[in-house]
């Protein structure tokens, strides 16, 4: 019986497959499509570029020949590597010719090559579980691997020997985090192994691919399982270092949470948005550099500036857009700045904070919420309440005043034509003054600002 999920792959699949089949070339469904119509998911797959995969003995040009008529749109960029892909009934599609393709040592590219056997494709791919097809348009299930078994048995396994595959592509060690986390699958003792042996050799992987895959297991429901994978069988060490550090050693009289167990709760806790989830990983690096001891215990004093750097760093290295490493960053750098109000919140307090976190207000307060991880519940509820009075305030002065965009009430055009001066440091000095007023007493109006900048000038030139 084909899974209800299955159906409409197949109904948009059967003419393409009629196509290469006239033409004497079969056509297999694989990847997630089969993977997770068998594990009955409930639709689309964490992580996967594309909505059907299907590999074939034909090769490149002939798929590209066969594929054309059918689709509105065709990509060729992976070509030389054996795969066209195509928008088809608004569907992406990627066809591959079978092939095998290996790592030479110290090399950071595949060198492919093409096949007409899918048992061997098969075998060259990543785990058992996605080694499996159907072939097309029989349904016809192959699986020489046993990924059938391996998905019910939540067992992780490679098709063929975990160092082999490994060394075929290094990438495949962290992406079996991704499916320990996805999946509730446990990686059997030979993929362990290989993967403690081996995970130095995930160098030669490119920083962008490391970031992508990593960005697909932060995102998962609960990301963990593979977290912890990393960290424990060295990979972490190879392209997060920071991770594994924050397993700080105990003092066995001036006692401190387990701060990469904390790192890991929090980012369980927050959403499932990758920048948030990218903060939450980082947001605590900056202890293992800042721990001291002193008469009252344990402190970090400084953690939050130093880890901002910190991921700043880390985020460059693994060649993240810009604009994500300063927002980031400026999470890291402000996660404990609610702390800083132990005496209430006054409406300057909550123009500075808001002003501060700017667009990132939001990702800021869950993320505070996410880092109370105690098991004290009157502390955990104590702290709940203050957020829930923050964010009571944030609402009741957002109806009030432009909360999202707090800025002084004149702008440099103004200041230059009330004050008769030319662009320069001095407009960029008055600004700053209308802004102190601003965040500390709201909107004044713009006569009063303006009246309060003609005494502030007049004082500056001493007149």
């Amino acid at each position: 019986m084909v899974p209800e999920r299955l159906k409409p792959v197949l109904e948009l699949t059967r003419p393409i497959a009629d196509d290469f089949l006239a033409a004497g070339k079969r056509l297999y469904l694989v990847g997630g499509t089969v993977r997770d119509a068998i594990a009955g998911r409930p639709g689309g797959t964490e992580g996967d570029d594309v909505d059907i995969d299907l590999t074939t003995d034909a090769v490149p040009d002939e798929i590209e020949s066969l594929i054309t008529p059918r689709a509105s749109a065709v990509w060729t960029q992976g070509k030389r590597f054996g795969t066209i892909g195509a928008v088809v009934s608004g569907r992406r599609i990627e066809v591959t010719t079978h092939r095998a393709e290996a790592y030479d040592t110290g090399s950071r590219k595949p060198e492919v090559r093409f096949g007409d056997n899918i048992e061997l494709d098969l075998s060259r791919r990543d785990f058992t579980v996605n080694a499996m097809a159907l072939e097309l348009p029989t349904l016809e299930l192959i699986d020489p691997h046993g990924g059938l078994d391996d998905l019910a048995a939540r067992r992780l396994r490679t098709p063929l020997e975990a160092r082999l595959s490994f060394s075929d592509d290094p990438l495949r060690m962290m992406r079996a985090a991704r499916f320990i986390a996805g999946y509730s699958l446990t990686p059997d003792d030979d993929l362990l192994a290989a993967v403690v042996e081996m995970h130095e050799r995930l160098s030669i992987v490119s920083a962008e691919r490391i970031r992508d895959e990593l960005d697909k297991l932060l995102v998962l429901p609960k990301p963990s399982p593979g977290l912890w994978f990393l960290v424990r069988t060295g990979l972490a060490g190879e392209f997060l270092p920071e991770l594994p550090a924050l397993a700080l050693e105990q003092d066995p009289i001036h006692r401190h949470k387990d701060v990469l167990a904390h790192t890991l709760a929090v980012v369980e806790k927050t959403s499932p948005k990758r920048v948030l989830r990218l903060a939450a990983l980082f947001h605590d690096v900056g202890k293992p550099k800042t721990r001291s001891i002193g008469p009252s215990g344990v402190s970090f004093h400084h953690h939050d500036v130093v880890g901002a750097r910190m991921a700043r760093e880390r985020m460059k290295a693994l060649r993240y857009p810009s604009d994500e490493i300063e927002d980031v960053s400026r999470l890291v750098e402000l996660h404990l700045r609610f702390h800083t109000y132990q005496l209430g919140w006054t409406d300057s307090a909550v123009r500075r904070y808001a002003h501060d976190a700017g667009p990132l207000l939001d990702d800021l307060n869950e993320l505070t919420r996410s880092d109370c991880t105690t098991r004290n519940e009157a502390r955990a509820r104590a702290l709940s309440r203050r957020m829930d009075e923050l964010e009571a305030r944030l609402t009741e002065l957002r109806a009030n005043e432009e909360l999202a965009a707090i800025r002084p009430e004149l702008d440099g055009v103004a200041v230059m034509k009330e004050l008769g001066i030319p662009p320069g440091r001095d407009v960029g000095r008055a600004l700053e003054f209308l802004m102190k007023i601003r965040l500390e007493e709201g909107l004044v109006g713009v006569d009063e600002a303006s009246r309060r900048l003609r005494e502030w000038w007049d004082a500056e030139q001493g007149t």
